[in-house]
């Protein structure tokens, strides 16, 4: 035999030698090799079940790590890693961990034994988070410090204005936060306590003390009474006056009046008064309120700005000609909304006077000329006047229960725009076309007696549907009989 055989026959001897005993192991414990970590944690020696166990306490003991969240206006949320959910996001490194120098060819592990000999091997732990909690903590705990941008704004005051000013504002960016928040904990996280920088929106106030300085100028200005209404309906036309007195409307901004005097509730001023509905008059909480829009809607079509959404009341109103009114409706989702087209800031003052009067004044920049002048004509298309009364049994009341409801006569009408320069009309222009519904005169009458005499005759009058008749019946059987008197004897 050569000395070169002998070599390689040597070699192989000594190979066998390494390889079998790791075999042998690899069969009967299934053990991690020497030399592996997982991050700083040594896992060598441990079966697949003590490693994993080993890495999950590690990350179970970050759960009490904080980590500062920065929001808006410099706040701080401080929650921990649990809070926000972490987890091991790739066990799977502890099945190749206990794979390594067990698997391949011979060749193959005994290399990959003698690596760890001189450097071990160190898997990354990787961790995850809980997106639906992150979403939560920044939601419930994090927008709460959000500031709404508030714009420069005007006051007025013994005729004189004044300028407000603004605020910035900061919102949080939820969406991206959880974005930021997950890729840097996932990513970046040294697994110490940490602060982590939101993603917050800054906007500025709108608005200059030069620009509102300019505001001076009456546009127009409109009024209307209500002094004639109970003073519940004085109560809510006054209110929804004073939640609209003040307003600054920048160019470009659409006002809903709606948005503006809701909620309608004793808490923020209402009281219960008449109003439409389905043909009817109801007592509803900031009854009356749609006078506040229509004399706003006339002000704001005298100073011919953009009106983008307005409702005519279901029957007519009295307080402004027919097609020249705005109902608001929160059953019914109206609204009256108009748009400031000028190039300039927009004031609007809402005033009531001793003598039941509301009025809309609109200050801005005036830009038309002083030969310009606009009117608004109310035409009347078509009258409908009820023919007969509705009567409505009532078996709840007694007879003699009366209550009446007037009668309203029915329109269909339409709105011009009369535009003159120098006195002279230069344009007329359709505004709207609207219709108001007929309701005849109706009343609720009580029907509930013991004597059936007189409830045949209660019906027999209500089936007349002549509310009169109905009166003169229930006079009589109401009618108290007179007491006989004594007479002297013949």
């Amino acid at each position: 035999m050569t000395n070169f055989c002998k070599k390689v026959i040597t070699a192989v001897a000594a190979l066998l030698c390494l390889v079998i005993p790791m075999q042998l192991q690899a069969k009967g414990q299934d053990t991690i090799k020497q030399g592996v970590f997982a991050e700083t944690l040594p896992i060598g020696g441990m079966t697949v079940e003590e490693a994993r166990a080993a890495v999950e306490s590690y990350v179970s003991g970050l759960e009490n790590l904080e980590i500062i969240l920065l929001t808006a206006n410099n706040n701080q949320v401080v929650v921990t890693a649990g809070e926000l959910g972490v987890g091991w996001g790739n066990p799977e490194i502890v099945e190749e961990a206990v794979k390594l120098g067990s698997q391949g060819n011979i060749v193959q592990r005994y290399k990959a034994v003698k690596d760890l000999e001189h450097e071990n091997k160190v898997y990354r732990i990787e961790l995850n988070f809980d997106i639906e909690a992150i979403n939560q903590i920044l939601t419930d705990r994090c927008a709460k410090y959000d500031q709404k941008a508030v714009d420069m704004s005007l006051s007025r005051q013994n005729g004189s204005f004044s300028v407000v000013e603004g605020q910035t504002g900061y919102l949080l960016d939820v969406e991206s936060s959880i974005d930021i928040v997950y890729e840097y904990l996932t990513g970046q996280w040294d697994r110490e306590n940490c602060s982590i920088p939101l993603d917050i929106a800054v906007a500025a106030p709108r608005g200059t003390a030069e620009d509102l300085a300019k505001v001076k100028d009456v546009l127009a200005s409109f009024s209307t009474s209500y002094s004639t209404s109970s003073a519940n309906r004085r109560g809510n036309v006054e209110n929804g006056c004073h939640l609209i007195n003040g307003t600054t409307l920048y160019p470009g901004d659409e006002f809903s009046t709606y948005s503006k005097l809701i909620p309608f509730s004793e808490k923020n001023g209402y009281y219960m008064a008449g109003a439409y509905l389905n043909g009817k008059v109801v007592d509803s909480l900031g009854g009356g309120i749609c006078q506040v829009s229509t004399t706003l809607y006339n002000a704001v079509l005298m100073a011919e700005l953009d009106v983008t959404e307005r409702y005519n009341h279901s029957m007519i109103v009295t307080y402004v000609d027919p097609s020249a009114d705005a109902a608001i409706s929160e059953s019914a989702g109206k609204d009256f909304k108009f748009v400031n087209n000028t190039g300039s800031p927009l004031y609007i003052e809402g005033r009531t006077t001793t003598d039941r009067k509301i009025e809309f004044t609109i200050y801005g920049v005036e830009t038309r000329a002083a030969s310009h002048s606009v009117e608004y004509v109310s035409e009347v298309l078509e009258v409908k006047n009820p023919t007969t009364d509705t009567i409505y049994a009532d078996g709840g009341q007694p007879i003699g229960y009366i209550a009446t409801e007037a009668a309203h006569i029915g329109y269909k009408a339409r709105l011009w725009k009369v535009v003159k320069e120098d006195g002279q009309e230069v344009s007329r222009t359709q505004v709207n076309t609207s219709s108001y519904k007929m309701s005849p005169r109706s009343a609720t009458v009580g029907t509930a007696t013991g004597d059936p005499n007189a409830y045949n005759e209660i019906m027999a009058a209500i089936g007349t549907s002549d509310i009169e008749h109905v009166k003169a019946v229930i006079g009589i059987l109401t009618a108290v009989p007179a007491t006989p008197t004594v007479g002297e004897d013949e």
